[in-house]
């Protein structure tokens, strides 16, 4: 346990003087401190996040209905779900400079209640072209969700406490998983036919109204600095306040966002990021898919078998987010994962028909890549502060989100053309080995803090 002596509140006492009428020494404990912080907010924009990604892909489990019942082949389902990134990739950017202009509280609420509406209207769809353009204007207005909250994130940790939280709010993306997959799979299979409408339609419905509600909720949990939150006392903001300025002390970060398109820093980030964003979106969109082929039949199973790979992902992630914090070490932490996760994809695909293995395998692969995704951001973040750090969070997370659209439009693409899975399950552990081998050309000396 850490304590500090709040500096601003301590005065040499003269020799001989009473205690009377001196001001109190006000001693921060600064662990207690740091977890009155996290369970102000994390869990609630954890529980944003399982929404938020809940509506991203349950396109995956829409899938097993719509793709039959509106006709739309492998390779236009894989372009639609896809396609959300583009326009994800396009207000990426100026979505995070707003918010570090309006403030947090504002824009998420703006993004939560936005996504949700454009969901719901998933309801209308019956052409590829109403599925396209429905999927870009979802990516839009769910842009800047994920790297404002990363940016928010840090105006209240510093860099060495940042990877566990990070790791926290991220488990939300396993945690859509466990409970997403089977709600899904429930709605799809149990209001099927209800009212004329199909399961996949119900699920869209359904799974749009929380985004709507939390998104007004926003407004009473998040404050937009530490200066504003009226549950902090005035030496406890004075504390955090220093210790995030300590932190930034040292940082060679761009002062405009145009120096950050200059930074080759950066470029390097995106690239990481892409490869680890290709094995993210490539499970998560087709898991569904590659559980019904292993032998798995009615979407209620399958959903109940697809919580399994995320379950374990969960155990990974706060696990090795811990231990990253603790060890101050970032680059290993981040390549055992990358490596494991393309086994994971190798060896799922070969014992494709063989449903124990195959789960087993892709439970590895989740838990590698899924921790691959908090732990990088430990990397920028380690460098980048103020100005910098909205701009480069938002380039490197739109960047490296193109993965979302480039993966899984081919791994649709090459199961039309191979008519397998195998040959895009490969290329995604080819993408997450590229991906180790970028993080290992890191300077250690740049990112281990």
């Amino acid at each position: 346990m850490s304590s500090i002596i709040n500096p601003g509140n301590t005065a040499k006492k003269p020799s001989g003087s009473s205690n009377a009428g001196e001001p109190k020494k006000s001693v921060i404990d600064a662990d207690g401190l740091y977890k009155k912080v996290f369970w102000r907010f994390v869990p609630f924009i954890m529980l944003c996040y399982v929404i938020a990604y809940l509506d991203r892909v349950n396109i995956g489990f829409a899938k097993l209905q719509m793709s039959s019942d509106l006709g739309f082949s492998e390779t236009v389902f894989g372009l639609g779900a896809g396609i959300f990134f583009l326009g994800y990739f396009l207000f990426e950017l100026p979505s995070n400079l707003i918010m570090h202009k309006v403030g947090a509280k504002l824009w998420i609420a703006r993004i939560m209640i936005t996504w949700g509406l454009l969901s719901a209207c998933f309801v209308f769809v019956q052409t590829p072209t109403q599925f396209y353009v429905l999927r870009f204007l979802l990516g839009l207005a769910e842009a800047g969700f994920y790297p404002g909250i990363i940016l928010y994130l840090t105006y209240w940790f510093p860099s060495h406490r940042r990877a566990k939280v990070v790791a926290t709010f991220m488990a939300a993306i396993p945690l859509s998983g466990i409970f997403g997959n089977p709600l899904s799979g429930w709605i799809m299979q149990s209001f099927h036919g209800s009212s004329g409408w199909h399961g996949w339609q119900w699920m869209f419905l359904i799974e749009a109204i929380p985004a709507i509600l939390i998104g007004v909720a926003v407004f009473f949990v998040m404050d937009n600095s530490i200066r504003k939150a009226k549950w902090l006392s005035e030496d406890e903001k004075d504390f955090l306040e220093a210790e995030i300025v300590a932190d930034q002390k040292g940082k060679v970060s761009p002062k405009s966002t145009a120096g950050v398109f200059k930074d080759v820093r950066i470029w390097h980030m995106c690239l990481i990021y892409f490869c680890i964003v290709m094995g993210q979106y490539g499970l998560t969109f087709w898991l569904p898919t590659l559980v019904k082929a292993s032998g798995v039949e009615g979407a209620l199973n399958i959903g109940l078998i697809s919580a399994i790979p995320f379950l374990c992902a969960v155990v990974a992630m706060i696990l090795i987010g811990r231990r990253s914090d603790r060890m101050r070490e970032r680059r290993w932490h981040l390549m055992i994962p990358a490596l494991l996760g393309a086994v994971g994809f190798v060896i799922s695909a070969l014992a494709a028909d063989n449903t124990v293995i195959a789960i087993t395998f892709l439970s590895l692969a989740a838990m590698g890549v899924l921790t691959c995704s908090p732990l990088f951001w430990s990397l920028p973040t380690a460098f980048l502060s103020g100005t910098g750090a909205a701009a480069g969070i938002a380039v490197i997370n739109s960047v490296g989100n193109l993965a979302g659209f480039v993966s899984p439009f081919l791994v649709g693409w090459l199961k039309d053309t191979t008519h397998s899975n195998q040959t895009g399950m490969f290329m995604l552990a080819g993408m997450l080995v590229v991906g180790t081998i970028s993080i290992y050309l890191t300077s250690p000396k740049m990112v281990n803090k």
